[in-house]
């Protein structure tokens, strides 16, 4: 197996992941509704010795730098200010959630608030990928708002453009068409060995789509196209990886050994490598204490979604599952629905589990129920306020939008135009 030669750039694809993040930082198969990654801050160059030309546009503080130098795979740490003076490579995580349902309370605390809570650690980029929203039927109109709705929420949850760049995917042509490029690279014998395109077409029948089957290539694309060493990813999305780190190995073979070669012996992408991410205190069902909260469970009284008025909220916590033994307590195998329901009480309320326990361990449901469900009520209470604030007036979203979509497309636009290169295309600045 190749050894990718930049373990010192500190490259770091970091999860929602979370759900790594909870999902945050694996990318989830299209209905999980999560993708992520992170890289270093690249010093974005050409191959060909000379700068991308983009528009100006005014930008929020924080924008990317360009140069003429290596290739980004060779070239893609960054120098920042550091208290001893010596140069600091910063980690630039760049994550998503597709605008398909709303996003629930795991989808906020398994992974937005996680960005928020990182923005003064990394540099941020955050995006609604819609083009992963797509490999299954969908409403146009729905796919419209949803989107603005995702990118409404990151902000209204806290996410700071000052501090974060909010984009759609779409916007960032790259990813589209690295992942063209990238087809005509990848066996088909390798996607017909992908497990869940089989899960999921049987649930399609006959009106699965070529993206369903396709869309590995485009996670592959969103990983490579930012350059990611370490991805955080599950075990169900391993398989996701190897295929991305295969496609990257393909390439650079095929196109950048050889000196005489228009990528002159520099490889274009960089292998990623798998960092499986062990599950933390999950938010699971509402209704099954043993399944994680999901966007695509058919019923709704399973999730808290974040944008659940407060009696939706309470009646939802009035109905979910618990069972018949007496008082509160965490990490009992024979109750996965008590042990949840206290990780979403401390979640929301930021208490400790000796504060909890002393609080609510002698409680019956009847008593910890609306406890909770006021808990819910006032800390997504803001969140809500701000969203309804951002859809009033779409403005401030739009402006944010835009100049997100710029600052990828520097990262981004660069190892696309690398790889285009490497393939041989002639390219704008080739007829100038």
């Amino acid at each position: 197996m190749i050894r990718p030669a930049w373990r010192s750039s500190g490259i770091l694809v970091a999860g929602m992941l979370a759900a790594c993040m909870a999902p945050v930082m694996a990318f989830r198969v299209p209905g999980a509704g999560l993708t992520s990654l992170a890289a270093s801050r690249l010093r974005v160059s050409s191959a060909a010795g000379g700068r991308l030309q983009r528009p100006a546009v005014r930008r929020l503080p924080a924008v990317l730098h360009m140069s003429a130098s290596a290739p980004a795979a060779d070239n893609a740490a960054a120098e920042g200010a550091s208290t001893d003076g010596k140069p600091e490579v910063r980690k630039r995580i760049l994550s998503g959630v597709q605008p398909t349902g709303n996003l629930h309370l795991g989808n906020y605390l398994g992974a937005i608030r996680q960005w928020v809570a990182n923005q003064d650690k990394y540099e941020n980029f955050f995006c609604v990928v819609d083009l992963h929203a797509i490999t299954a039927p969908h409403v146009p109109a729905e796919l419209t708002k949803s989107s603005f709705d995702i990118a409404a929420l990151y902000l209204a949850a806290g996410i700071d453009p000052n501090k974060s760049k909010v984009f759609i995917q779409s916007h960032v042509t790259a990813h589209a068409e690295l992942c063209w490029l990238l087809n005509c690279v990848t066996p088909m014998g390798w996607m017909e060995k992908m497990i869940q395109y089989k899960e999921k077409a049987k649930k399609q029948g006959e009106s699965v789509s070529i993206g369903l089957f396709d869309y590995p290539i485009l996670m592959a694309a969103d990983i490579l196209l930012y350059q990611a060493q370490l991805v955080p990813v599950g075990e169900d999305q391993r398989q996701h990886l190897e295929l991305s780190r295969d496609i990257a190995r393909r390439f650079n073979d095929q196109y950048c050994k050889k000196k005489s070669m228009p990528a002159k012996g520099r490889r274009v992408f960089r292998e990623p490598e798998a960092l499986i991410v062990k599950e933390g205190a999950r938010v699971m069902s509402l209704l099954d204490g043993t399944s994680k909260m999901s966007k695509s469970d058919p019923a709704d009284g399973s999730r808290i979604n974040l944008l659940d008025p407060p009696e939706v909220i309470r009646k939802k916590v009035s109905r979910c599952k618990t069972d018949s033994f007496e008082g509160m307590e965490w990490n009992n195998p024979e109750r996965p629905e008590c042990t949840n329901l206290l990780n979403i009480y401390k979640a929301v309320t930021d208490k400790s589990e000796e504060e909890i326990l002393a609080e609510v361990g002698h409680m019956r449901w009847g008593e910890f129920k609306p406890l909770l469900a006021e808990a819910l009520v006032a800390h997504l209470e803001p969140i809500q306020s701000k969203y309804a604030e951002l859809m009033e007036d779409k403005s401030q979203l739009k402006r944010v939008l835009l100049e997100g979509a710029e600052a990828a497309e520097a990262v981004a636009g660069q190892t696309n135009e690398l790889a285009k290169r490497a393939m041989g295309f002639t390219t704008r600045q080739d007829l100038a």
